[in-house]
Parts: structure tokens; sequence; C-alpha cells
């Protein structure tokens, strides 16, 4: 990928079959016209869902919190500044880290730092609590990332999770390329897959919500989104490289596929048992 036009590459990357998925992925959602699409939360049920899981994690000041794969840090600094516990957020994305640390400027017990989910820079058992959101379906390795994750949890530690899930035999061919997995559906598991790669890593399922309404209502944004870029900022839509048409078309089939339950969303808490 080169480095001279690197809004193109990444939006090139959405949509143009790139062969490093995580580098993409991470390419991706650094990018100016994902940040315009999804708005600061980058994820299904924003905030409001993100409050709802850091209900679930029983968080106590002072405690410390780790983000995996977290964007530019919405959720890092909600959980700082709404539980007053030290958050590191860890993400792929250099320029998302960067950015991260520029909004959270000001901010206390708040810290980012480039990282891959499947080698997480942390040491055995030293985080109270962790969260990903948006992101576990795109890891390429999941049974590694899950084990990652356990690792850095101290016992009686809990994980939350949100995320995409997709009934992989019912899913769409349009809904199976690049783009897709980049959008979050092409790798995404069932919830009980998801539950399984979690106790495999050693850990206990709590809780289990579904909030499919939140999936659907992100892609209404999106779209909605999407309409007014290419009304106010089409030649700027353009230079990225997107291809409005077939995001429409991933947008559309996203759609019915909510609608008939082949694609949904979870939330998800575990724990590290004690002993």
């Amino acid at each position: 990928m080169s480095a001279a036009d690197p809004g193109r590459v990444q939006a090139g990357a959405v949509l143009g079959g790139a062969t490093d998925v995580k580098a993409c992925c991470a390419a991706a959602y650094s990018s100016d016209l994902v940040a315009m699409l999804l708005g600061e939360a980058y994820h299904p049920g924003g905030l409001a869902l993100t409050r709802r899981l850091a209900g679930h994690l029983a968080l106590h000041p002072g405690q410390a919190v780790l983000d995996v794969a977290s964007g530019p840090g919405a959720t890092a600094r909600l959980l700082a500044t709404e539980h007053q516990v030290s958050v590191t957020g860890v993400d792929l994305s250099a320029a998302n880290v960067e950015r991260a640390r520029t909004d959270a400027a000001g901010v206390d017990g708040v810290r980012f730092e480039v990282g891959d989910a499947e080698r997480l820079p942390l040491p055995d058992a030293s985080v109270d609590a962790v969260v990903c959101e948006c992101a576990f379906c795109t890891f390429p390795d999941k049974p590694t990332a899950a084990a990652e994750l356990a690792r850095v949890l101290r016992p009686g530690g809990r994980l939350g999770i949100t995320d995409v899930t997709v009934e992989p035999d019912r899913l769409p061919g349009s809904l199976s390329g690049l783009a897709a997995r980049i959008a979050c559906i092409a790798d995404a598991r069932p919830t009980t897959a998801y539950e399984n790669l979690l106790r495999d890593a050693g850990l206990r399922v709590l809780v289990t919500e579904r909030h499919d309404e939140a999936m659907a209502r992100m892609i209404d944004q999106i779209e909605a989104r999407l309409r007014l870029l290419t009304l106010t900022r089409r030649d700027q839509v353009t230079e990225l490289g997107l291809d409005l048409d077939q995001a429409s078309e991933v947008l559309a089939a996203a759609r019915d596929a909510v609608a008939s339950g082949v694609i949904g969303y979870c939330l998800l808490v575990a724990d590290r048992p004690v002993g």
C-alpha cells in the first residue's frame, strides 16, 4: 500500500480486495470517510450501549481497563470519566491511536498505544476488565484473540464484548467480500460461536443479550449520511475512491439480512474464574 494518498488507499481497501485483512480493516477505520459515516462511537448502539456494557462490568474507581481495538477512543474516554478507571486503548492503526491521543488531551487516566489484538502488549493478569466493541468479529485468528483477552485479565476480572452476529450459511454472497469484512459482517459468527470461543479461552460467560435493533439503526444512519455526502461532498467521496453504487447495494443487502434474522448484534460479558 502506498503512503502517498492514504485516503484513497484506505477507502480502496474497503472495496478493493487487499490481502492483509487486518491492515486493511485498520486503515479503513482510520479514514475520514468512515468517521463521517459512523459518527463518534464507530459501533451499533453508540455510547448508550457502551454504558450498558460498562454497567455489566461492575467497574470500581482505580481499576485498570483495557479497550481492545479502541479506534478514536470514545469508549476509553467514557469509561475513564464516568467510572474513574484507568484505561489503556490498543488499536492496530497508528492513525487511530494518534487521533485518540489528541481527543483525550486533558482526560485523566487514559492512554493509547499501537498493538495487535492477537498479540496484546500487556503482561499476564494485568487488568481488571477488558472491553472490545464491534471488532472481535474482524480478527482473523479468533481463538488466539480470545486467549489474549483472557490472558491479560486478572482472576475475577470481566470481559465485555459487543459485536455483529451472523448466520453464515444464510449470508448472501454480496455480504461476503472484503467490504463486508471491514463492515464487520463477512467473518462474524453466531452468538453461540462467540460464547464457545470465550469458554475455550477459559472464560465463563455471564451475560448474553441481543441488540439487533442497534444494527438496523446503524445501517439507516450510514445510508442517511452517505446520501448527504453524495449531495454535499460528492467530489471528496469520489477522490477517496468509494464506489457509491456498491456501498448502497451492501447496505440494502445488510438491511434485508437484519430483517430476516441473518445479521444481528449481541452483547456478551464473561469473567476469568478465580482459582
